[in-house]
């Protein structure tokens, strides 16, 4: 399982000074490790996906994988339609799988880098 980096905020200019330092790394032979992004332009939109809800959900799923929607709705004590609308909400930012019908978690670790 790989950290995520999550980035709010920031520019285009911000994205291709990354890119181009990680190719000036790897050029001069240095190993620079693949990195997991997840990038939300602002706050507002980082916090219409990561709700303390559903940060909740992740931190059951990633201790506690469950077999369906249905028992990680009765672990948290949620209504099936909220608990699964956040699964289908995870799993489009690439933070949930279903694997062989087990939900988990796709990172241990999210580290945040927050630009002004």
């Amino acid at each position: 399982m790989n950290d995520i980096k999550l980035i709010v905020g920031g520019t285009l200019e911000d994205d291709a000074a990354d890119f181009v330092n990680a190719w000036k790394r790897t050029e001069a032979g240095e190993q620079v490790p693949a990195e997991r992004v997840l990038a939300f332009d602002s706050w507002e939109a980082l916090s219409a996906v990561l709700t303390g809800e559903r940060f909740r959900l992740l931190r059951h799923v990633h201790a506690h994988p469950e077999a369906s929607i249905s028992a990680l709705a009765n672990s948290l004590h949620r209504q099936y339609s909220r608990v699964h609308a956040d699964v289908k909400a995870l799993e489009s930012v690439g933070l949930l799988v279903r694997d062989n019908g087990t939900l988990r978690t796709t990172t241990g670790r999210i580290t945040a880098d927050i630009r002004l």
